[in-house]
């Protein structure tokens, strides 16, 4: 029986030969000549019979392997893994954690790269181990890398070990990642912004409380807080947590934990505080919870199906641009 021939090089063809390679494999693939599972060529097998070097057969399988069409066997060789040749992105997005907010976020990217790629998401929890390894463990297996570097820094010698062109980071601009493409909140600005927004429902309060944990929460807020406090002579305070407070009438508190959302409703209610009038309440990070909790909380939130459909287009287009994510307060019944 005659030898099954699956890759086909033209000597003459202006098109690169690597390049030939992958597109033998596509066309096996819509023929239905090469099935998942099946075994191609070897990489030396493929240099013999077409006079390559084995740099160009390399340049093709690793393309293909970052596609997930073919998959490596140690000492075996090498096989179709996958025949979904129009996926021809995929995307490892390496968030911090998950919370509703973030799968907005999550949602949305996905919506738009629905059909065009398949996405493989990771958490590092705020580990810088996890986050490492996780790193390390992708690179060579996807097209493209959406990194959420969230409170680490000096990341640049980790992120660089992956091509340049393949990596977008998300959510904060961090100096020494200052060259690659972002999709980014700016937290001092959104922050300072959103007051300036609603100062005409803030007038009434005679104190403005932030309850600022610290921690994994970007540090910038506390600084477009106090400005906008100075700025329009508001009596304030920033503090870590509710623990042992006494609110009183005509103050107004900015929460970024939804825990201490929870514990401060409770709070206003046992002292029969009603809220968005003697007493306020603002929020971070909007969620469809918050329309409907204790009458309606005002927010100040990034749009996360925005960071979402921008980032998505980005990394279609392959757009390498800085792009800050609108951010705005939300007024309900809280305020």
């Amino acid at each position: 029986m005659a030898k099954r021939r699956i890759i086909y090089i033209d000597p003459k063809s202006s098109t690169p030969k690597y390049k030939q390679i992958i597109e033998s494999v596509y066309g096996g693939i819509e023929r239905k000549t090469l099935k998942k599972g099946d075994k191609v060529p070897s990489i030396n097998q493929i240099c013999s019979d077409y006079n390559l070097s084995r740099d160009t057969v390399m340049m093709a399988f690793n393309a293909l392997k970052e596609k997930g069409i073919l998959l490596s066997r140690p000492g075996k060789g090498y096989y179709i893994d996958s025949v979904e040749i129009y996926n021809q992105e995929k995307v490892f997005v390496l968030f911090d954690e998950l919370n509703a907010f973030k799968e907005d976020l999550y949602n949305s990217l996905i919506s738009r790269l629905k059909g065009k790629a398949s996405v493989e998401i990771f958490f590092h929890h705020f580990n810088y181990k996890v986050f490492k390894n996780l790193i390390n463990e992708s690179i060579g297996n996807y097209t493209s890398y959406i990194i959420m570097p969230a409170t680490f820094d000096n990341t640049s010698n980790l992120i660089s070990k992956i091509p340049k062109e393949k990596v977008f980071i998300l959510d904060r601009l961090k100096p020494d990642l200052k060259d690659y493409p972002v999709v980014y909140q700016d937290f001092e600005m959104d922050f300072y912004d959103a007051l300036v927004e609603g100062l005409p429902f803030l007038q009434k309060y005679r104190r403005l409380i932030f309850v600022n944990p610290g921690g994994k929460e970007p540090i910038e807020r506390k600084a477009g807080f106090e400005r906008f406090c100075i700025e329009n002579n508001f009596s304030y305070d920033v503090i870590k947590s509710l623990s042992g407070i006494k609110p009183s009438i005509y103050e107004a508190y900015f929460l970024i934990s939804d825990h201490d959302l929870v514990e401060l409703v409770k709070i206003a209610k046992y002292y029969k505080m009603k809220l968005g009038k003697k007493f306020g309440i603002v929020s971070f990070n909007d969620t469809m919870l918050k329309e409907v909790v204790a009458g309606g909380i005002t927010t100040i939130s990034t749009d996360f199906n925005a960071m979402g459909k921008t980032l998505a287009t980005m990394l279609l287009n392959r757009s390498f641009e800085q792009i800050r994510n609108t951010s705005r307060i939300i007024i309900r019944n809280s305020l």
